[in-house]
């Protein structure tokens, strides 16, 4: 079993195991101190409850954990905050062993467990405020939607003024110490997490803090990383002013991202720039060999509007935009204008395969890709120029649109 259970208070116990060898986390997440899948039994004087179980794969090293402190057969409830499997993996093994248990969730957790597991198993929805009693420590849930699925809710103690948060406030950092009071210093993984994964959903993120803003707090226990003991209230605050970076600037914004082999592309980002700026319009050029997809996400996430350009390379855009643009999300973008370009040899696919996939990120392509052979021509900066200052006029026109309410429903 290796790590014993550890005392977060008392009648509340971590029971998670650790995956230090992780090196991705969900495809998209680089994780270079591994990660933990955060468990924990908490005791009553009438029931016991499991918040949160492990992944699948993690199983039998968990229940054998559990098992050192608490027979299985005699569990309550099991908790699941959030569904996502690397949180649910176990949960049937578990209920095997728990025969007793009845699994709670917010009622979108219950119709993601049922679509997940497709077998039945005892479950009841519970509500935003609404509170299970399990003598002498009660459970009060809290709904956090979105955050970052739409199951999502956080489960309160608060006799021990311990707040359990499943993802969020936590990080991929593997520490056999637990706590972080105990740890190095684990703050540049906490904000790589936060920011991949909480960025997106900034609103909802200020509605779950304002809700729990008043709530006494010993101990905020998330999911992954280091269970908070040391001045917890930081984290909020953290959390806060993290969500808060982002103010919308007065003046608008366009992103331009290209990658450029020989200098053609690059080029025509120069000049459609120029354009843009001509118009009274803030522009940012990125090239893509200077930058990372975090960084993309982030600054597209604050632009009014996005132009991607790329070379043609064997029939396809350069697999650098693709790895670029891979943290881009339609959460945040869905309506932005858009537009792609790029030069080419004698096919020049890839303006379109670009278009083609800010349709699919939901946004609004305003005019027709900018396609350029081979070493643009005077004549042809002059275009992308136009193409420039096109683009910046129909990036004011969707802020006018939106400020009259024009095209809303």
């Amino acid at each position: 079993m290796g790590l014993q259970p550890v005392a977060i208070s008392p009648g509340i116990t971590w029971v998670g195991v650790l995956d230090p060898a992780l090196r991705v986390f969900d495809i998209i997440m680089e994780t270079e101190y591994g990660t933990s899948y955060n468990s924990y039994l908490v005791r009553g004087s009438k029931g016991t409850a499991l918040v949160e179980t492990v992944k699948e794969n993690f199983a039998e090293e968990f229940l054998a954990r559990l098992r050192a402190v608490e027979d299985p057969a005699g569990l309550s409830y099991i908790v699941c905050n959030h569904t996502e499997p690397d949180h649910t993996g176990a949960l049937l093994r578990v209920l095997e062993a728990a025969p007793k248990a009845t699994v709670l969730a917010s009622e979108t957790g219950v119709r993601f467990l049922r679509d997940m597991f497709r077998v039945d198993f005892p479950v009841r929805a519970v509500r935003d405020g609404e509170e299970v009693d399990l003598g002498g420590r009660t459970l009060r849930f809290i709904g956090a939607p979105f955050l970052h699925w739409p199951d999502s809710m956080f489960t309160y103690v608060p006799e021990d003024a311990v707040l359990f948060t499943c993802d969020v406030f936590g990080a991929h950092y593997a520490d056999e110490r637990v706590f972080d009071d105990a740890m190095g210093d684990f703050a540049g993984a906490q904000r790589y997490y936060f920011e991949v994964l909480f960025s997106p959903f900034r609103k909802h993120l200020l509605t779950a803090l304002e809700k729990i803003q008043n709530l006494p707090l010993s101990v905020i226990a998330p999911s992954h990383g280091p269970v908070l003991r040391r001045e917890p209230r930081q984290y909020v605050d953290r959390y806060a002013a993290w969500t808060r970076e982002e103010a919308p600037s007065e003046k608008k914004r366009v992103v331009v991202l290209y990658v450029s082999s020989y200098g053609s592309t690059e080029k025509l980002a120069r000049a459609i720039a120029s354009g843009i700026g001509e118009a009274g319009v803030d522009v940012e050029l990125i090239n893509g060999r200077e930058t990372t997809p975090l960084a993309v996400m982030h600054r597209v996430d604050a632009a009014d509007g996005l132009l991607v350009g790329s070379p043609t390379f064997n029939g396809r855009a350069v697999s650098t935009i693709w790895w670029l643009l891979g943290l881009v999300t339609p959460i945040v973008n869905r309506g932005k204008p858009a537009a792609a370009f790029g030069s080419y040899g004698w096919s020049g696919e890839a303006a379109y395969q670009i278009e083609d996939f800010l349709k699919g990120m939901r946004f609004d392509i305003v005019q027709e890709p900018l396609r350029v052979r081979q070493k643009p021509s005077e004549d042809d900066l002059a275009a992308a120029e136009a193409f420039g200052r096109r683009f910046a006029t129909s990036v004011l026109q969707a802020e006018a649109k939106k400020v009259s309410g024009e095209g809303s429903s």
